[in-house]
């Protein structure tokens, strides 16, 4: 028999010692059982559990993981089973399992990208054991007990964890390292091979059936060829009969023609047995035959799934409204050019554009906000915090540049800068991607004249920026005549929730954008 019970003084003192520096309060002393994970060893059942062992143990506790990105330190509680400290009579000694870690509030899955401690290594409180993928970002999970590293249950390159999976196995003493088993089963394996006996048990009945449904097209084939469909096999959905399947069928020869029987009795009853053409042209025929083209199935990242997601549910859910309009980039260009000479200042079109957007933001306050399904009304945002699309090799990362109309450009320009590094070497902190009250996606740098960008939810707007182009304007001299002249415009596209926005609020905020690139001095108000 295994009893099984939480060792949490000494992580007790740890949190709230953390707790108290950081001024959180804790969440919850005490909530239901945990549950082990039951394949490793079987917990004895709180019910049969004395006294001492319920006041001692078998409680939920609030975990503080303390994150450390790069010189920030990012914390926050987590509600996770404490670590459990198990006692058996089998060959497994005295440990502790870590289990996957929630490092977000939306994460339900991770993957393991790098272990930073390797199996027997000495791990102290406050060691980083190993990186991990969330929805978000790539987090570094901290450890809270002393210990040694026993067992890694969770490899490196483990894809969709789950949280609150076993990931690692720790031990107190070293010497204990030699009693942990070198295979361990974490119930996973239980689980596929179950799942493999399903699909081979489903394999076998769909080769003795053959096919369930069928297409049309796939029926078109079959009488056009007259193809034996006993020697036909199905790979679509609940045993369905594909096009595909019977032109690789007809080009491998797999499926030889019907003699003495008519084609139409193995699709009998269907609307094609009673009328169907009764040939094809050859250029028809060669076409069929040409055989797919070989394509190669890339992985998607934790975050690239949560973007398509997102992006589908926007599309879906959100009834977008696009705004279009044209401003003349030559007084931005001539700014820039005198803040770098006269003030040593260097500033992009990007920082720019992102302080011009923020006052008009100001401006026209309907414009900063967002739609709020409890009470089915637009709520407006207190604070002007601006999303700056990112591209890096996991997907698109929007941090944040908060209070961005209270900041000056030099400011502006120098968080930028930063939160971009981070976001291409995934070392963003929550707070610096989450959240934000409107996006900017610029495209400017690439050969893109105009674009309409999806808006990122809970978000109500996002603002498209093209390249400036050089094109011939009508101009007004000094002396009040017209004559042609060259001028740099910029295409801007709006895209907002029209439920928040109507024509009227999203007019006047791009008269404000306007306003402010052709008076830019405004922007050093």
């Amino acid at each position: 028999m295994a009893i099984y019970y939480f060792n949490c003084s000494r992580n007790r003192h740890l949190l709230n010692s953390r707790l108290h520096h950081h001024h959180h309060p804790l969440v919850s002393s005490r909530s239901a059982p945990a549950a082990g994970p039951s394949s490793l060893l079987s917990p004895y059942h709180n019910q049969h559990s004395s006294p001492a062992d319920k006041e001692n143990g078998a409680i939920m506790r609030s975990s503080m993981f303390s994150t450390y990105i790069g010189a920030f330190r990012v914390s926050w509680l987590a509600k996770l089973p404490c670590r459990g400290r198990w006692f058996s009579s089998a060959d497994l000694p005295s440990h502790t399992i870590l289990p996957m870690p929630a490092l977000s509030p939306t994460m339900n899955q991770g993957n393991i990208v790098k272990w930073r401690k390797e199996e027997g290594d000495k791990i102290e409180v406050g060691d980083v054991i190993c990186e991990i993928e969330t929805d978000k970002a790539t987090l570094e999970f901290e450890s809270l007990e002393e210990g040694f590293l026993a067992k890694i249950l969770a490899p490196e390159g483990s894809k969709d964890v789950h949280v609150g999976q076993p990931i690692a196995i720790t031990v107190e003493d070293l010497d204990d390292i030699q009693n942990v088993p070198a295979t361990v089963s974490t119930g996973l394996e239980a689980r596929e091979e179950k799942t493999m006996e399903s699909d081979v048990q489903d394999q076998g009945k769909k080769q003795k059936t053959g096919f369930s449904r069928i297409s049309p097209s796939a029926k078109l084939l079959i009488v056009t060829h007259g193809l034996d469909v006993s020697l036909l096999r199905s790979t679509g959905p609940r045993h369905t009969l594909l096009k595909g399947d019977v032109l690789a069928a007809i080009k491998s020869g797999s499926a030889s023609s019907r003699t003495s029987d008519s084609p139409q009795q193995g699709i009998s009853g269907s609307p094609m047995s009673k009328s169907v053409p009764t040939g094809t042209s050859s250029s028809e025929s060669s076409a069929h035959l040409h055989p797919p083209e070989k394509q190669e199935d890339l992985p998607n990242s934790q975050i690239r799934k949560v973007i398509a997601k997102r992006l589908l549910e926007s599309k879906q859910n959100i009834p977008h409204l696009y705004l279009s309009s044209d401003v003349i980039l030559d007084p931005v260009l001539a700014f820039r050019k005198d803040l770098k000479e006269q003030r040593g200042v260097q500033v992009s079109v990007n920082d720019i554009i992102v302080k011009a957007v923020a006052l008009a933001l100001r401006s026209v306050p309907e414009a900063n906000a967002y739609w709020n399904d409890e009470r089915g009304e637009p709520a407006l945002c207190e604070s002007i915090d601006i999303s700056i699309a990112v591209a890096t090799e996991k997907g698109l990362m929007t941090p944040i540049v908060r209070d961005a109309d209270k900041k000056t450009l030099s400011a502006i320009s120098l968080e930028i800068k930063e939160l971009a590094a981070k976001a291409r070497t995934g070392k963003l902190a929550p707070g610096e991607y989450q959240g934000g009250t409107f996006s900017i996606s610029n495209l400017g740098m690439f050969p893109v004249d105009q674009f309409c960008a999806i808006i990122n939810p809970p978000q109500a707007c996002i603002l498209a920026v093209g390249r400036g182009n050089k094109v011939v304007e009508c101009t007004v001299g000094s002396d009040g005549t017209e004559k042609p002249g060259i001028a740099t415009k910029m295409s801007l596209t709006l895209s907002a929730d029209h439920r928040v926005f109507d024509g009227s609020v999203g007019g006047r905020f791009l008269a404000a954008l306007t306003l402010n690139f052709n008076e830019v001095q405004r922007l050093l108000l």
